[in-house]
């Protein structure tokens, strides 16, 4: 689950981690005067809340010093495609911006706790050169990076954070700002532990000419198996930048991410459905999407699954590529079979059905009449699912690829 800015800096905030005066999210030019009141005095920083680094080299990130400045700035980035390095030309669209007070700063660092996946290990990275991508920090100033392990649930201790804080410049005669910045490090811990955050980052982290640390900017990923422990996140799940087809496949239990071909996959299990993206794109083809069905769809699932399929209209041709375990073959072929007479489906579907009762499965779609292409193997699947949905003779890959 991945938050917009905005939400990120409530939940800092909710932590008492220091961020700028909020004067809150606008949608409209109308709606500045007011978040300009509750930021209190120019200048004010306005900032495009779209999911993607590098937002201020493409211009979504502003100063104003007026309020027609801060209005015309809004008017100008709401509706517009901002696109970064990230996004590709496509860009995200800017549907709203974060107003907020700007801030007196002397040094820009950065901070983040992420999952280490192949430890199993929660890290805390942070480096004296901030306002960069952290890889272009790894780049340019490797030696500049600070790695340190995080112990769950307890955190780390204060002469951690007080290492750290030496070995980034940050250490001072003044006792009491030195307690600070230890306390600001720990909670950053504590809040990234007890909210299961994958990935909390703070780039900026600025040490402001009052020599107090501040999250000017912040980035939260919570992991989604630990939703189910955070009620209070449930009102952000509207704001995520998922499409209504993931939204719709989150619902009802199924793994979807969009991408940008013509052939819908329909496949059960994570590992079986990249090697399928792979071989249709080894055959001269291109996925129109990830999509999950899981060890025991329902009918109702393989339903909903060609529903959000064939919501991407990009859609040529689709592939069902499923592997009978626990799931039986002839279960999931009557499922195709239901749902492709409920939803009336036009264009063709090659299914490659393996595993338990794959033969009674494949009787099922033999007998049914519809526009249904049964295959053996990976490479007879993937060769006629890209020759259909492209009407050209597949690209057959060498051996060693099959």
């Amino acid at each position: 689950m991945k938050l917009e800015e905005f939400e990120a800096k409530k939940i800092l905030e909710s932590f008492q981690i220091p961020i700028p005066p909020y004067g809150g999210v606008v949608t409209g030019a109308n709606e500045v005067s007011s978040a300009l009141k509750r930021c209190g005095p120019a200048p004010w920083i306005l900032k495009a809340q779209v999911q993607t680094g590098g937002r201020g080299k493409a211009g979504g990130i502003k100063k104003a010093k007026t309020l027609s400045e801060a209005k015309e700035i809004v008017s100008n980035l709401l509706g517009k495609k901002l696109i970064t390095a990230q996004t590709g030309t496509d860009g995200i669209l800017v549907k709203k911006v974060l107003i907020e007070k700007g801030v007196a700063i002397q040094k820009e660092l950065y901070l983040s706790l992420t999952l280490d996946r192949k430890q199993g290990k929660m890290i805390l990275i942070a480096s004296s050169c901030g306002g960069m991508e952290i890889e272009e920090i790894a780049q340019t100033s490797p030696g500049k990076i600070e790695k340190m392990e995080v112990s769950v649930p307890s955190g780390i201790e204060t002469y951690q954070a007080r290492e750290l804080l030496l070995k980034l410049g940050l250490y001072d005669s003044n006792s009491k700002l030195v307690q600070e910045r230890i306390k600001f490090i720990k909670k950053c811990v504590k809040t990234a532990l007890s909210i299961d955050a994958s990935l909390l980052e703070i780039n900026p982290l600025a040490l402001t000419e009052n020599h107090q640390l501040i999250a000017l900017d912040a980035k939260i990923v919570i992991d989604d198996n630990a939703l189910f422990r955070h009620p209070e996140f449930k009102t952000m799940e509207s704001s995520l930048g998922q499409s209504s087809a993931e939204r719709q496949a989150k619902k009802a239990g199924i793994s979807y991410i969009s991408l940008k071909g013509n052939i819908g996959c329909m496949v059960n299990g994570a590992g079986l459905a990249m090697a399928t993206m792979d071989i249709i794109k080894q055959h001269g083809g291109e996925p129109a999407n990830f999509l999950d069905v899981g060890g025991g769809a329902s009918v109702q699932q393989v339903t909903t699954a060609f529903k959000i399929i064939l919501s991407d209209k990009n859609v040529k041709a689709i592939l069902v590529n499923i592997f009978g375990g626990i799931m039986k073959c002839d279960v999931i072929a009557q499922g195709i079979v239901t749902a492709v007479e409920e939803i009336k489906l036009t264009i063709p579907i090659v299914v490659r059905l393996e595993g338990t009762r794959a033969e009674e499965g494949r009787k099922i779609l033999a007998q049914s009449g519809l526009n249904i292409t049964s295959t053996r193997s990976f490479k007879e699947s993937a060769e006629k699912v890209v020759e259909l949905a492209t009407g050209t003779i597949a690209v057959t890959p060498s051996p060693s690829l099959v």
